[in-house]
């Protein structure tokens, strides 16, 4: 019997013992990690790590009952039912509670798995590091490595339910990335630099070495800016952070208890244009893709942002029966019990380059790093403040580095201020996708 088919069984033999009356969920998951760290040429840190769960969910008369264990174990299966069970009589009554239920959307064919990268040698990725802080060293003088990295993880997960929910995946990926410093005797500044695949093979070690010499070598010299209203141009990194703090405000749970910003403002106009926002899940560059969602529903593309009008927001099951609308195959699994959110933000993209967008700013800023973006920013009203660092941009042309200032406007003003979207898509190590983007009228505080 494969890993897939026997977390399967498991699962169906867990809610086969449901009593009359009783909704029963079982969610098991088996995963596992490696993180490697390469400083001077040696291995500063390894870690090859395994893990294995069973969550437990049984509703009866509106009360959720839920338990966990951190092992697959069958001696503690049955204690970990009986747990959940006893669990019930402490929940509230929630008209709302129930689980979620088959809805005919087929999964998307994906190959989330790659047998290369199962059984890829530890001897091999190790060398992948030492090779990749050998190439940073290799691009400048000025540069040393703060670390280099090499991680990949793997995960396979099966649903069953009492509703006739039974659902497999199992996915996995990887992806190396490098911090640098440059120092030229006056002053030191940081950059980093990343590349991510299905499998080490796909890796460009080349250019996340010159990304990383790159980010930390232009900042060398900055100084503190002059306060003003500007334009930025948001690093493809950037863009992709500025994205997951507009993922929350998607969730249909969050609207319904007034966390959003979007509230009220489906169908209405909430961006330029020029902005079509996505979660797909189903693109297989995407890496966090996925094929079922937290429920074992299936992972489907949802498009959030079309032209500029809102079209709609994220529910899980809970969420969508709240709300009298359908689930969107968008649970995740928040300690145990699903909650809602975006699996794997898109913008869509341009056909510009990061120079040509630049060529057409006359008084602006590359945004290449910010610091507290989620602190910065208020979910509810949309207000926006984050310490960041960049180039200078006048006529066109990337000019002189500065540091130590903000950049502030609201969620609502910047997506409606967004006037340019390059065509550099970068598919990072995390659940959005990057390109650089520009947008009109932000302020800078600075000295």
């Amino acid at each position: 019997m494969s890993s897939g088919n026997a977390l399967q069984d498991l699962a169906d033999r867990i809610v086969a013992q449901a009593k009359p009356g009783e909704q029963v969920e079982a969610y098991v998951s088996r995963g596992g990690e490696t993180s490697i760290r390469i400083y001077e040429g040696e291995v500063e840190h390894f870690v090859s790590a395994q893990s294995e769960s069973v969550g437990i969910r049984v509703i009866k008369d509106g009360r959720t009952g839920y338990a966990y264990a951190g092992t697959l174990d069958e001696s503690v299966l049955s204690e970990v039912f009986a747990e959940a069970r006893d669990n019930v009589q402490f929940g509230s009554v929630d008209e709302w509670a129930g689980l979620a239920e088959p809805d005919g959307v087929a999964k998307v064919p994906q190959e989330l798995w790659n047998e290369e990268l199962a059984h890829f040698p530890t001897a091999e990725k190790i060398a992948i590091a030492k090779e990749l802080e050998k190439l940073t060293l290799a691009t400048d003088s000025r540069i040393r490595i703060d670390d280099a990295n090499y991680d990949d993880a793997y995960g396979e997960t099966a649903f069953a339910t009492t509703s006739g929910i039974r659902a497999h995946g199992r996915e996995n990926g990887c992806y190396v990335s490098v911090g640098t410093l440059a120092d030229d005797g006056d002053e030191t500044q940081t950059g980093f630099g990343f590349s991510v695949g299905r499998t080490p093979t796909e890796f460009n070690l080349g250019r996340a070495a010159r990304e990383a010499a790159d980010r930390a070598t232009r900042l060398l010299g900055a100084t503190k800016p002059q306060s003003k209203r500007t334009t930025i141009v948001l690093d493809p990194y950037v863009t992709a952070q500025f994205l997951r703090v507009l993922s929350g405000s998607f969730s249909g749970e969050n609207v319904q208890k007034g966390r959003s910003f979007f509230a009220e403002r489906l169908g209405e106009s909430v961006a330029n244009p020029l902005v079509t926002l996505i979660d797909d899940p189903t693109n297989p560059l995407a890496y966090s893709a996925t094929d079922i969602d937290g429920e074992g529903l299936a992972a489907r593309r949802n498009v959030l942002i079309e032209n500029g009008v809102l079209k709609q927001f994220l529910h899980s099951s809970y969420s969508a029966r709240r709300g009298q609308t359908r689930s969107t195959g968008s649970a995740v699994r928040t300690g145990g019990t699903p909650g809602v959110s975006c699996l794997a933000m898109q913008l869509v993209p341009g056909t510009g380059t990061q120079e040509e967008l630049i060529a057409q700013v006359s008084d602006g800023v590359l945004i290449q790093m910010v610091q507290g973006l989620h602190s910065g920013v208020n979910p509810i009203s949309g207000d926006f403040s984050t310490g960041a660092s960049g180039l200078l941009i006048t006529n066109g042309q990337v000019g002189a580095p500065i540091r130590e200032f903000t950049i502030a406007s609201t969620l609502q003003r910047m997506l409606q201020d967004v006037v340019a979207i390059g065509g550099d898509v970068d598919w990072l190590p995390m659940s959005a996708n990057g390109m650089s983007l520009v947008i009109n009228d932000v302020t800078m505080s600075g000295a």
